[in-house]
């Protein structure tokens, strides 16, 4: 096998003469890329221009595989080849001695081996490398690959590479199928370090047994962060909520309150009832023959929201959300106003103040199945836009999200939102679910356990505005030599008030800058700051100057500190601090969102 060398370091000679068909089909702008001069062929007879060819071929291979591996974009992908250096090639084609002290995993006694004599891996196995310092693994099918050197070169960035990490690439792919083509696998397969154990028809082990109601749960998309597993919640990470102003469905975050039913499309009846109306019992097709479609972009957003920060000044009762429990969808159905005008309700019935949702999921030991409660005048607006959906960004609903029929309640907090909705009923009184009067409710600062009042504050409604910064993420370390950083994240009020500005600040909040508001998602008002009918969040993003040191050799700070607050329409804005506003249900934080990042030279 012919090989590229420096200074110990090769490229496998089935990615070079790939590479080369891609050179000649005019499928790579090589000259881009750096030169680097000093290759030299093992084979005799290199000249200069070779070894342009090995150092560009060496960086390009590095820049494809990279964008094979979750890059939002072949744009991207193609803009990030301009400034990458030469890649590293993969621990696999190192030479045996270096391969033995870099990349081979420890020899196991009698390891198993496929057809090929490459070892065989467990899927728990593969588990365990989810860090550069353990080597980043995935799989891919059948095959186990290592891809350590690609993680900090991904066009991407290194914190999406690394949500595959220790697991299966394909799901990511599924996001971003364009770069599933045969070349970028051909040039992922000398990465290749052994097989998956049962190859690529293994399963997850059978399901528990039939007593338990968790058993027949869907499965979730491995980039969704658990915060609990019976019943499975969890949150989108922040470097893909920024990524899009409409929130895939799979990375969609998930609020479930007990095990997920499972209901039979075709049979399946909505029942409509209560005071002042006639019961309609209405299936799937029934809703969608006789009521006109509507769509409405609208965000969703657990009343827990960064109920983590709470956490920090005191310990709250709750899912430990950070700022992923939000996401925006186009969501279809049809208005729960005409469904109720059916129903012969009067617009102006003094008896009826509330519309109660139930849903099909039950506590499995009370029995007592999930509910909500909407004032009228919510349900009943024409521009209230309250929609009973069976459609997710022009899919079906999935199971997680309510399949076949959920309440979208625009502008108001997320728990009134019921999934898997069987019944609605018009009353006089709000609806009685634990839901509803004694959980999602806020109270001061000095409420504790022992003296709360559930009936003395009233069910969350319209949250308040709130921002959160999804990128960079914590943890990330930032150089004074980069001269700036790029901060993104999303901003959202309730009750339909679009947003007027976004302030940012990296230093703690002594000084702000006003972020740059980016264009609304599909279907949203296209201006920002609407006083009504601004269902969707705005998703914003600002270029800052980092911090310098005073002349040669001079001090810096050992952090930047990140801070952003949100102005709405009505010319709310945020609390500076968590402290003032902490509950014992830790919901509604919209005190300012900080994010301390370490800063080096």
């Amino acid at each position: 096998m012919s090989r590229l060398k420096r200074a110990g370091r090769v490229l496998p000679a089935a990615s070079c003469t790939l590479l080369e068909e891609l050179i000649n089909a005019d499928k790579l702008a090589l000259p881009c890329i750096a030169v680097e001069r000093g290759f030299q062929s093992s084979s005799s007879g290199s000249t200069a221009g070779a070894g342009w060819r090995s150092a560009s071929l060496l960086g390009a291979g590095a820049a494809l595989l990279a964008a094979a591996l979750l890059s939002p974009s072949p744009a991207a992908a193609k803009k990030e080849l301009a400034i990458l250096p030469g890649s590293k090639p993969p621990a696999s084609a190192l030479p045996k001695t270096a391969a033995a002290e870099s990349a081979a995993p420890p020899k196991q006694p009698q390891q198993q081996k496929d057809d090929k004599g490459r070892p065989i891996y467990t899927r728990e196995e593969v588990a365990k490398h989810k860090t550069p310092k353990d080597r980043v693994w995935v799989t891919y099918k059948d095959g186990v690959y290592d891809i350590t050197e690609f993680v900090e070169m991904h066009p991407g960035g290194a914190s999406k590479i690394l949500l595959a990490a220790g697991g299966s690439v394909e799901p990511f792919w599924a996001l971003y199928q364009q770069h599933r083509k045969a070349e970028v696998l051909q040039i992922l397969e000398p990465y290749r370090i052994g097989s998956l154990e049962g190859g690529a028809a293994a399963a997850a082990e059978a399901a528990a047994a039939g007593a338990d109601p968790y058993a027949s749960d869907p499965a979730r998309h491995p980039a969704l962060i658990p915060r609990s597993q019976r019943p499975f919640n969890g949150e989108t990470p922040g470097s893909l909520l920024a990524a899009n102003p409409i929130t895939p469905n799979d990375i969609f975050y998930i609020r479930n309150h007990l095990p997920v039913p499972h209901v039979d499309e075709k049979s399946y009846k909505l029942k409509v009832e209560g005071e002042g109306t006639r019961t309609l019992d209405l299936s799937l097709e029934e809703l969608k023959t006789r009521f006109r479609k509507h769509n409405v972009t609208a965000t969703v957003q657990c009343s827990g929201n960064r109920r983590n920060e709470m956490s920090r000044i005191k310990q709250v009762k709750g899912l430990e959300w950070d700022q992923g429990a939000i996401g925006t969808a186009v969501w279809g159905g049809v208005r729960l106003r005409d469904v109720l005008l059916a129903a012969g309700l009067s617009e102006d019935d003094p008896l009826v103040r509330h519309i109660h949702f139930e849903g099909f999921d039950r506590d499995p030991a009370s029995g007592e199945v999930y509910g909500a409660s909407i004032p009228i005048r919510k349900a009943l607006s024409y521009g209230g836009d309250v929609l009973l959906a069976y459609e997710m960004n022009g899919q079906p609903l999935s199971a997680d999200h309510g399949a076949p029929l959920r309440v979208i309640v625009p502008g108001v907090t997320g728990a009134r939102s019921v999934k898997w909705l069987r019944r609605i009923v018009a009353s006089p009184a709000e609806s009685g679910s634990h839901w509803q009067q004694r959980d999602y409710k806020s109270f001061s600062p000095c409420v504790d356990w022992d003296s709360v009042d559930w009936g003395a504050a009233p069910a969350i409604q319209e949250p308040p505005v709130t921002s959160a910064i999804c990128e960079p993420a914590p943890g990330t370390t930032l150089s004074a030599a980069d001269g700036e950083v790029t901060v993104r994240g999303y901003a959202w009020s309730g009750g339909g008030r679009g947003i007027v500005r976004v302030d940012v600040s990296a230093d703690g909040g002594a000084s702000w800058r006003p972020a740059r508001l980016l264009p609304p998602p599909p279907g949203a008002p296209q201006e920002h700051g609407a006083y009504a009918g601004a269902w969707a969040w705005t998703l914003w993003e600002i270029t800052l100057p980092l911090p310098q040191p005073q002349g040669p050799g001079g001090p810096l700070p050992a952090t930047v500190d990140l801070a952003v607050k949100a102005v709405d329409s009505s010319y709310n804005s945020q609390p500076d601090s968590v402290a003032g506003i902490w509950n014992l249900r830790g919901v509604v934080n919209n005190a300012w969102h900080r994010v301390s990042l370490p800063l080096e030279p």
